[in-house]
């Protein structure tokens, strides 16, 4: 960025923008917001942004359609940057990475449970004869069998088991859900999309809603 060009940006007051990502928390790439750009990220529902090398306003993805769906969009305690919680319609960086912090080949971390799940879709796609107790599981067709056993087994702890054991029964639980998702292609961020899609409803009317 040139010096005219970085004092334009200046006059402009613009503010750092964290934009992080709605369902899983990652971080996906840092932009810098005017006045402007935060009332069309308001009105419109998608992200915008003060491009400081175009010297111009622009929507994020307005020539890939990777969009940024806002959920919400936060202060920080000092009111000198945002955090913006999106969803993204495709990669978000222009080098086809999920997220600007990845263009050294190697993704962020994944959280715990991302990382269980990759290790059963990897078991799961494993060649024919490979040992391991997700395939077998799979094989057999005994997921659902021992989701529900996992389960009564969590709610004999829950009133007056141990925490230790609580746990480790919720451990279980959520492994053998994890295979019965890996079977059906169904990921980690499809579930969190549907939990999303359910924020604000009350439980009691989710339930209602069912059942019509």
């Amino acid at each position: 960025m040139s010096e005219e060009q970085a004092n334009a940006s200046a006059a402009r007051k613009l503010t750092a923008a964290v934009v992080q990502h709605a369902l899983t928390g990652r971080v996906l790439m840092l932009g810098y917001m005017d006045d402007e750009a935060l009332a069309k990220t308001r009105e419109t529902g998608e992200v915008w942004f003060w491009s400081r090398s175009r010297q111009r306003l622009w929507k994020k993805g307005e020539s890939s359609g990777n969009v940024l769906k806002l959920v919400d969009l936060k202060a920080d305690c000092d009111a000198d940057a945002w955090l913006v919680r999106a969803l993204p319609a495709g990669p978000t960086c222009h080098t086809g990475s999920q997220t600007c912090f990845g263009t050294d080949g190697h993704e962020p971390a994944p959280t715990e449970l991302e990382a269980l799940y990759q290790t059963i879709v990897a078991r799961k796609n494993a060649p024919a004869g490979t040992k391991s107790y997700v395939r077998q599981l799979l094989e057999q067709n005994k997921v659902g069998q021992k989701i529900g056993e996992e389960a009564n087994e969590l709610a004999a702890e829950i009133p007056g088991g141990s925490k230790e054991r609580v746990i480790a029964e919720a451990a279980d639980l959520f492994f053998h859900a994890l295979v019965g998702l890996a079977a059906r292609d169904v990921t980690l961020e499809d579930v969190a999309r549907e939990l999303h899609r359910r924020a604000g409803t009350s439980g009691l009317d989710e339930k209602a809603a069912r059942k019509k």
